[in-house]
């Protein structure tokens, strides 16, 4: 029923121009003429808004997220230890939506973060690069793939060269990543060794091979990806000299082609260029992204609050409901209608990881 404004009680339902014919037609067959207005309105459904789940057993932020047989997995990512250094997990966390309740799953094989997860149609999870711990540093890009299997994880491949900071969807029977870090020269192991690429390799597990696919329109790190309607999605992002970027582009699977597409707008509330540390899912039709950070020159910077949603029909983007908690290196699923946002670092950069996980139903 379209809003209405008035000062007194209306004659009956039938005068109500603004409602609709079977609102004034139920209200009729109801015997229901002669009431005030409030008994022939119906309630208004509330918008859509983040609700708060259980919440992570730990903290931790830089980490991907998969579904498995209705069950989200993440592993590993980084967590503040009071004035330590970041401390690099091996700990594999595991969500049930149904009862509302995490479970801890078997250990990385070694410590990672920024390490990709994405699950296959049977369940099974992959893990592939990220950046471990070495003598060369604690961001040394990584070339393992690793797969979760009851008794733990195992070795499942190698990727043909070192990668993280990347974006990973499973489709038509392998695993794309898209964009990311990588080393610039012979040196990995920090974090100023590595360059933004715009990389496209797609892994078959069935047979341990990769393809080198049509490289991505824009090289950056730190962005999303998800499949909608049957292509893959690659928004937001940031470089290394630029900053953050709102970019959008599609990958049709089929033709080997890019697109780029309506971008993500900038925020409002931090008058900053929607970027680097996002997440992003695909439900209801439509593309879910939300969080990220922005830096300041010399320092500083901010955490981005809003959810943005894209409408692939309208090549557009709508304001969504802002997270209750603003994160960034968060990690996102959807199930069905509903997109979860996971743990992820609540003031810009490493300094306080967090465990909060809130779910969107659209």
């Amino acid at each position: 029923m379209d809003e209405l404004q008035y000062s007194a009680p209306v004659a009956g339902c039938a005068s109500l121009r603004a409602m609709t014919q079977i609102t004034r037609r139920a209200c009729l067959a109801a015997g229901l003429v002669g009431l005030p207005l409030a008994a022939c309105a119906t309630t208004p459904e509330a918008p859509p808004a983040w609700t708060p789940r259980a919440a992570m057993p730990w903290p931790v932020q830089e980490i991907y997220a998969a579904v498995s047989r209705g069950r989200i997995v993440t592993a590993g990512g980084l967590v503040g230890r009071g004035r330590e250094p970041l401390h690099i997990q091996d700990r594999t966390a595991i969500y049930d939506p149904r009862a509302d309740r995490w479970s801890e799953g078997p250990r990385l094989p070694s410590p990672r973060h920024h390490p990709m997860l994405v699950a296959d149609p049977r369940g099974r999870v992959f893990a592939l690069g990220g950046y471990g711990r070495s003598e060369a540093g604690e961001w040394t890009s990584m070339t393992e793939v690793w797969r979760l299997d009851d008794g733990g994880w195992v070795q499942a491949g190698q990727m043909p060269k070192p990668l993280a900071e990347t974006t990973g969807v499973w489709i038509d029977g392998r695993i794309h990543l898209i964009t990311g870090r990588s080393p610039k020269g012979a040196a990995n192991g920090n974090w100023p060794d590595h360059g933004d690429v715009d990389w496209h390799w797609a892994f078959s597990p069935a047979d341990g091979r990769w393809e080198e696919l049509k490289p991505c329109p824009m090289a950056r790190n730190s962005a999303a990806a998800a499949v909608l309607d049957g292509a893959i999605w690659v928004a937001g992002g940031r470089t290394v000299s630029g900053g953050g970027t709102g970019q959008l582009d599609r990958y049709d699977v089929k033709a080997d082609r890019w697109d780029t597409l309506a971008p993500i707008p900038a925020s409002a509330s931090q008058a900053q260029q929607v970027g680097g540390g996002l997440a992003m899912a695909a439900a209801g039709g439509r593309l879910v992204a939300f969080g990220g950070e922005w830096f300041a020159r010399g320092g500083g910077g901010g955490v981005f609050p809003e959810t943005w949603l894209y409408d692939p029909r309208a090549d557009r983007w709508e304001a969504g409901p802002p997270m209750t908690t603003p994160r960034h290196g968060l990690a996102a699923v959807a199930i069905g209608d509903t997109v979860y946002a996971i743990a992820g670092g609540e003031v810009v950069s490493g300094g306080r990881a967090g465990a909060v996980l809130e779910a969107l139903q659209l």
